[in-house]
């Protein structure tokens, strides 16, 4: 044994290494196995995305919180993700399948808790009437973070780490990002369709749009719990795996040794700190920039044209120029688009935010999807590099970096709605903004993206993981498992 297997496992696969995979006797997935799948991540957008798009306009422009104390909140509850996402991981790792498999059972149980907090969260006024202050920023706190880095952790983790036990085989994994892409686009379109003209018609009136949002995430409820079940009840896991018990000491080592995993994950909190402070000046951009909450349903729809007009094409970006370059091709658009969104004359040609949010659409949702089948690639890695498969701690890592990237997008997004002058207290008075507050919040929502997904690419560029090294790594577990029976 070398001392290079003694402190880490084998080398990497060399790059012009050309093999093709063993793969093991499992069903090729059909189109329902995809449609469950993509119906898991339409079901938790109902909650996270909710949050990631309204929630900042709900409590300045109906409670009164200004947007840096929301901000804040966003880098706080987020970080305690580190700790809730990792033990939740763990204890996906350390659970024993059984009828319903490994994962699928939390989904089960923990969805309803999810979706009634997700409500909850739209609801101070409604538990509470008149709450305000530091009364209002506690339920806040309590309310996100029970929803957050509770109930959210113990649903999208199993949900996440569920992937890779459904197919070994790269197309179908590419199939499985782009259609759970297109389950969480076609929610967030549908939030944006059902919300904005609520926020249209209660623009200057908090306690209408209270109401309103209130029944609404009601129904979410419902919706919501039929999509999970849906899941549940419509995938199948099904890739071998060692029958061994995982400890934390061979989960750490995973990670440790795990050099793809890491740059995948620094590459994503930079590229999600600019998607999400993106998402959380967007309804502002429509209603102060564009100058009508209409286009919050419009720009989105914009947006979720691209990806559309992408999925397709991933199974043939991961076949011919690998994940990573079609990665770093999709920054580059996503950099034109937020040039445009910063620079473009959205106030007087209001079409501008389409073409903005079109060029977005495209270039964020092809990193997002190549994201988690780069993610599932790696768990493949730490297997072949320690003889343990760590689905659970390995999504676990990888989602709680994603938070953080939306940690930071949130508190910068809100620090940024304060340094360009928004007040609250105008806001949820029904009044009007200063001079001026609209091309500030367009400057900084184009600039704060554009710069962050050009440090995300700058990273990607050292990505080792590539498609002919992974048929490589997926052969020699093969062969192992082969010659463990």
């Amino acid at each position: 044994m070398s001392a290079q297997d003694a402190v880490g496992g084998p080398e990497l696969p060399a790059e012009n290494t050309i093999s093709t995979p063993i793969v093991s006797k499992v069903k090729r997935l059909t189109l329902r196995n995809y449609l469950a799948y993509a119906a898991g991540d339409a079901a938790n957008n109902l909650s996270f995305t909710m949050a990631g798009m309204f929630l900042i306009l709900y409590y300045t422009n109906v409670i009164g919180v200004e947007g840096a104390v929301i901000g804040t909140m966003f880098l706080v509850v987020r970080f305690i993700d580190a700790f809730t996402d990792v033990a939740v991981g763990r204890i996906v790792d350390a659970k024993k399948p059984g009828r319903l498999g490994k994962f699928r059972p939390f989904i089960l149980w923990f969805s309803f808790p999810l979706l009634f907090v997700s409500m909850a969260i739209y609801s101070a006024d409604i538990f509470f009437p008149g709450i305000s202050g530091g009364w209002a920023v506690l339920y806040m706190y309590i309310t996100y973070l029970l929803m957050g880095s509770v109930f959210y952790s113990l649903v999208n983790i199993p949900y996440g780490s569920m992937a890779p036990s459904l197919t070994q085989l790269p197309s179908e994994r590419g199939k499985l990002a782009t259609y759970r892409g297109y389950g969480a686009s076609i929610a967030i379109l549908a939030l944006a369709f059902i919300i904005a003209p609520q926020i249209n018609a209660n623009v200057k009136h908090p306690a209408g749009l209270q109401q309103s949002l209130f029944f609404t995430t009601v129904g979410f409820i419902v919706v919501g719990m039929a999509l999970y079940m849906f899941t549940v009840f419509g995938t199948r896991e099904q890739v071998s795996r060692p029958t061994e018990k995982v400890s934390l000491r061979d989960s750490l080592h995973s990670l440790r040794v795990n050099k793809p995993l890491i740059w995948l994950s620094i590459g994503a909190v930079m590229f999600l700190t600019g998607l999400t402070a993106f998402s959380t000046l967007g309804s502002y951009i429509a209603i102060y920039v564009q100058r009508d909450p209409g286009y919050i349903a419009w720009n989105t729809l914009a947006q979720t044209i691209g990806l559309f007009i992408v999925g397709p094409f991933i199974p043939t970006i991961v076949r011919t120029i690998g994940k990573r370059t079609g990665y770093l091709i999709f920054c580059v658009i996503a950099i034109v688009g937020a040039l445009v969104l910063g620079f473009g004359p959205l106030s007087t040609a209001p079409v501008w935010g389409l073409v903005a949010f079109f060029l977005m659409g495209l270039g964020v949702n092809g990193v997002n999807t190549l994201m988690w089948a780069l993610e599932a690639d790696c768990v493949e890695y730490g297997q072949w590099k320690t003889g343990k498969r760590t689905e659970g701690t390995t999504y676990a890592v990888f989602s709680f970096t994603r938070k953080m990237g939306q940690a930071l997008g949130g508190f910068v997004g809100g620090l940024a709605l304060t340094f360009a002058g928004f007040n609250a207290a105008v806001a949820s008075a029904g009044q009007s903004q200063a001079d001026g507050v609209a091309q500030n919040i367009q400057l900084w929502a184009g600039g704060l993206v554009a710069v962050f997904v050009l440090v995300s690419a700058l990273i990607m560029i050292r990505y080792p993981l590539t498609e002919k090294t992974f048929l490589t790594i997926t052969e020699e577990i093969a062969v192992r498992d082969l010659g463990d029976e």
